[in-house]
């Protein structure tokens, strides 16, 4: 039984325009992130896709969708399709990117690159479906349009989804652990207080003698001139 519905995007496009189902049923359904499909009830992603109704295709009955209308803690399924069809063999190898889409693919890198720098080229041939060579030469500024792209979010621009985004950015964490020491950091403030009040307690003790000796060289000083007074006026 298939777990995935046909045409995914377009599913989510049709329920959401035509059903009261919650973003979380159709990420569930259609397998999408639930940011997907806020994005693509703002009209912020899947724009230009004409919606699938999953009723004519035999995916979902009307009836399935009106109690997940009222309920929405319930998860759709899929119907069991009468006929077979054998399953895919997934290839392997660079992501397949429509031709319509293909322009907006060094944009998508450039945003890759700003926002995720721990990816690595593998990483993003991935999720975009390009060449080691055009990564090298947007990171470098040496692409032949560098001057003109802007980063824009892949995952907008349809050339993959936020869930495999997600876990090509959780793999490169996982792959590249934060160093255990990562340099100096600030003391509490009742530590460094302490350490200040002490050094100002130290230096009072130290000058306490000196200043006790001065007061008495002083004294001394003054009875020696006082002394010679007293020999003069004899």
């Amino acid at each position: 039984m298939a777990t995935t519905p046909l045409m995914p995007k377009a599913t989510a496009v049709w329920l959401v325009e035509n059903t009261a189902l919650s973003f979380d049923q159709i990420a569930d359904f259609c397998k999408l992130h639930p940011l997907e499909v806020k994005a693509i009830a703002d009209g912020d992603a899947a724009q230009g896709i004409k919606g699938l109704d999953p009723v004519l295709t035999g995916q979902l009955t009307r009836e399935e969708i009106q109690k997940a209308e009222k309920d929405h803690d319930l998860r759709l399924h899929i119907s069991d399709p009468k006929v077979r069809l054998p399953e895919q063999k997934k290839k392997k190898g660079p992501r397949y990117t429509p031709v319509s889409r293909r322009q907006d693919r060094p944009n998508a890198i450039l945003w890759l690159v700003r926002n995720h720098p721990e990816l690595k080229d593998a990483a993003i041939m991935r999720l975009v479906g390009t060449t080691k060579s055009t990564i090298q030469g947007i990171r470098d500024r040496t692409h032949w349009n560098a001057a003109q792209l802007q980063p824009l979010d892949p995952v907008t621009l349809g050339l993959c989804s936020q869930i495999d985004l997600d876990f090509e950015v959780q793999r490169a964490a996982k792959e590249k652990p934060v160093p255990a020491d990562a340099g100096a950091t600030l003391l509490p403030a009742a530590v460094t207080t302490a350490a200040a009040e002490a050094k100002a307690e130290a230096e009072q003790t130290s000058k306490k003698p000196a200043d006790e000796l001065n007061v008495d060289a002083v004294f001394a000083k003054l009875k020696q001139l006082g002394g010679k007074q007293d020999d003069k006026g004899e």
